[in-house]
């Protein structure tokens, strides 16, 4: 599951996918084709030109907070990609002001004591889409601006390959400030990209980091001006779909395999699934979405 929107909440207000045909011919670089559009309409939108895929989260509203149909759609797009062999980079990225605010806290609160029963769906979900994020073949380039939070935000930029940040972009764990635990991957895949020491007190003490500290710990590939975000993100993605596809597609498997992140997803969801069940974890959820300081009995 993911988890605490988080700052980004506070800020933020509260179909079927068929994959297409490969094309047999490869368009012309000087004139460009509109985008084809896959997933036209929903939690997640999905288009396609010229070797790359643009997955775009768009719950807008919500800050891309991933409630179950969000998590559903992004499993189902992710399969759409992973049938396309046309497809050599996947492009990730968020409708609104945020890239993605985490889970949906007020779905997640809404359940009351029966929050770890649904959590084991919700998890079940994003296990699956964070390893078939990581089993792509393609190339993953995630863009990212606003808020990366939780399970939904950060883990998704731990599963990419490649991260662009806009300057203003912030990142947060999110999970023990409403009495869960991270997932996503991102209990394995955080302390690999900057260090154990750095990990622990970025997961545990649930501040901020900055863009620019998040380039500088190794947490995203390239921190850029805001305005030139888009633009840097779709440079990026142009050039990876330019490289050898075999050879890239082998490349990452290599790297993913060597940190085995699937292994510690089923650990992970069983811990979370533990823990919503705790009155601690009904207190953060209820103290996100009012706005106050949780207070945790260790019940």
């Amino acid at each position: 599951m993911t988890h605490s929107t988080s700052e980004a909440s506070a800020q933020a207000p509260v179909a079927s996918a068929q994959a297409p045909e490969a094309s047999s011919q490869a368009p012309a670089a000087n004139n460009a084709p509109a985008p084809e559009s896959w997933i036209g309409e929903g939690p997640v939108l999905l288009d396609y030109a010229e070797g790359v895929a643009t997955l775009t989260l768009n719950r807008p509203g919500s800050a891309n907070g991933m409630n179950i149909e969000l998590m559903q759609a992004l499993y189902r797009a992710i399969m759409v990609v992973h049938r396309a062999p046309d497809v050599r980079v996947l492009h990730l990225r968020g409708a609104g002001a945020n890239f993605c605010a985490g889970g949906d806290v007020r779905e997640f609160a809404s359940k009351g004591e029966a929050l770890g029963d649904f959590l084991r769906e919700v998890t079940a979900y994003l296990q699956v889409a964070i390893g078939a994020l990581i089993r792509l073949k393609a190339v993953v380039v995630t863009e990212v601006h606003g808020y990366a939070a939780g399970g939904g935000g950060l883990g998704l930029v731990c599963a990419s390959d490649v991260v662009i940040a806009g300057s203003g972009a912030k990142f947060l764990a999110g999970a023990t400030r409403v009495g869960m635990a991270p997932d996503a991957g991102s209990s394995v895949i955080l302390p690999h990209l900057v260090g154990f020491r750095r990990a622990a007190e970025i997961m545990l003490s649930n501040r901020i980091v900055d863009a620019a500290e998040a380039q500088a710990i190794g947490l995203i590939t390239r921190c850029v001006p805001d305005d030139a975000l888009q633009a840097e993100a779709k440079k990026a993605a142009r050039l990876y779909a330019s490289g050898a596809p075999l050879a890239l597609a082998a490349t990452k498997r290599l790297l993913w395999n060597a940190l085995d992140v699937e292994r510690a997803l089923p650990e992970e969801a069983r811990t979370v699934s533990e823990l919503s069940f705790t009155a601690d974890s009904r207190e953060g959820l209820a103290a996100v979405i009012g706005k106050r300081k949780p207070v945790f009995t260790g019940r």
